[in-house]
């Protein structure tokens, strides 16, 4: 039998509103690797090793902190910015401080400016890569090792890039299972001895 007008518009919107969330759904994962992959956005690369060229010219890499709003910890750059020649292994390192009497888990998104630069910068190795943990009153300096691809000097809008900034926010985070058990044994500890003591 055939389908009644009514009904046959219902089906189509609902199959439109699935239509629709699956297309979202699937945007953010290819957002996100359509930027790692281009630069977009800011987004850096990832290397295992070293470039194996490195060239005389020079480029300036300034290093920048923030921290989502009620984020307990301290966070900053030990160092304002360096000059780098392209090709070249940098290491830099950000400081973090936990000035609270309970351990605080964080995480860092990082992005690059110019946007251009970000598919050019490429980190080694760097704190954002893991969560990281602080004891109450730990401080602690987090190193990021990266470098310049030579590629940018023959890019089109990369050749014109003389500095770049490297940003990170830092987002707290639930603690992992051990530590939160931890933490909460400790708490329960405290209170049973209060309690012994009460008693």
């Amino acid at each position: 039998m055939a389908m009644q007008g009514p009904q046959k518009t219902v089906l189509q919107l609902v199959a439109v509103v699935l239509t629709m969330g699956a297309l979202s759904w699937a945007s953010v994962p290819f957002y996100d690797w359509f930027c790692r992959v281009t630069g977009f956005g800011g987004v850096t690369g990832v290397a295992t090793e070293g470039s194996d060229t490195v060239l005389d010219q020079t480029i300036t890499v300034r290093f920048d902190a923030s921290k989502e709003r009620d984020f307990a910890w301290e966070f900053k750059p030990v160092q304002r910015e360096m000059e780098i020649k392209i090709g070249d292994t940098g290491l830099a390192f950000y400081e973090a401080y936990n000035p609270t009497d309970r351990p605080v888990a964080g995480q860092a998104s990082y992005n690059v400016t110019p946007y251009a630069a970000g598919a050019f910068f490429e980190k080694i190795d760097c704190f954002c890569f893991t969560e990281q943990v602080l004891q109450p009153g730990e401080r602690v300096e987090m190193p990021v090792t990266f470098f310049v691809d030579p590629e940018i000097v023959t890019d089109r809008d990369g050749k014109f890039v003389h500095t770049i900034t490297l940003s990170y926010t830092f987002y707290e985070i639930d603690l992992p299972e051990g530590y939160a058990a931890l933490d909460a044994g400790e708490n329960t500890g405290a209170d049973l001895t209060t309690n012994q003591a009460d008693g």
